[in-house]
């Protein structure tokens, strides 16, 4: 299911939102635990999980961008500076495991954002698979048919 995109004040926002067959415990984990992280994003690592701490991302050319951790409440919200955006996770649990959502709050909408839009899109799906014990095959193919979707979604804001 696609994200539900709109514009709010100062910029634009878009929530992704998946019910998880597992704990909040297991999913707060894939988002925080660099060795779990590592199997969804690679590019991320945690390096002070706390309020004021930060997130690097490795840029893949030598450098690193770090990422302030904005808001953290043990499992249940991380949010985090994403260059000019945030990205906030919320834990909720359910009576058959957990709901995740992942808000993104979005400055300005760039040529770049449908390609950010699928790629979290894809990253929760991954998150879901290896919780379940399952792998997606091609995450370049399924980043690309969600890629063409949020290109129409991000279109008509």
């Amino acid at each position: 299911m696609l994200a539900v995109l709109e514009s709010v004040e100062g910029g634009y926002r878009a929530i992704f939102e998946r019910h998880l067959n597992h704990g909040v415990e297991q999913v707060w984990a894939m988002l925080t635990e660099n060795e779990k992280l590592a199997a969804w994003f690679t590019e991320l690592k945690v390096n002070e999980l706390r309020k004021g701490g930060y997130i690097k991302f490795d840029m893949g050319d030598g450098t690193f961008e770090e990422m302030e951790i904005l808001e953290l409440t043990e499992e249940a919200v991380i949010e985090y500076t994403w260059g000019e955006d945030i990205i906030r996770f919320e834990l909720s649990k359910e009576s058959e495991g957990c709901n995740l959502v992942l808000i993104e709050k979005i400055n300005k909408l760039t040529d770049h954002t449908p390609r950010d839009l699928a790629g979290w899109h894809v990253c929760l799906d991954v998150i879901e698979k290896l919780l379940d014990g399952k792998t997606i095959h091609s995450r370049n193919e399924e980043w690309q048919k969600w890629y063409e979707h949020y290109v129409k979604a991000v279109e008509v804001l």
